[in-house]
């Protein structure tokens, strides 16, 4: 009765299998695609932010990622004062700082 069910399920169970190494090298070549086209760019993107950041003082004309653009007054270890207004000045974190104006 299932016979025509069950005669393509023994054919396909009888296929030739791939050597196991194959599936592995499969593997490692996605991830070296992977490293070289998101990962090792996504860390060469954050180095320069970091060096952009580090190398901030006060002067320098910064926006936010917020899109708030202002002139930096002061500079501590995580912070940094920007003045965004004559006589208005926020605290900003410095990893917040999306760019650094010309």
């Amino acid at each position: 009765m299932l016979d025509w069910l069950i005669t393509p399920a023994y054919a396909q169970a009888g296929a030739a299998q791939g050597n196991g190494m194959e599936g592995i090298f499969m593997m490692v070549l996605i991830f070296v695609i992977f490293y070289f086209l998101l990962i090792r760019p996504q860390q060469k993107r954050v180095k320069e932010h970091r060096a952009m950041v580090e190398a901030i003082k006060p002067g320098d004309k910064v926006m936010t990622g917020g899109g708030i653009i202002g002139t930096v007054r002061g500079v501590d270890d995580n912070n940094m004062k920007v003045e965004i207004a004559e006589g208005i000045v926020v605290k900003v974190r410095r990893d917040t700082v999306a760019s650094k104006e010309d």
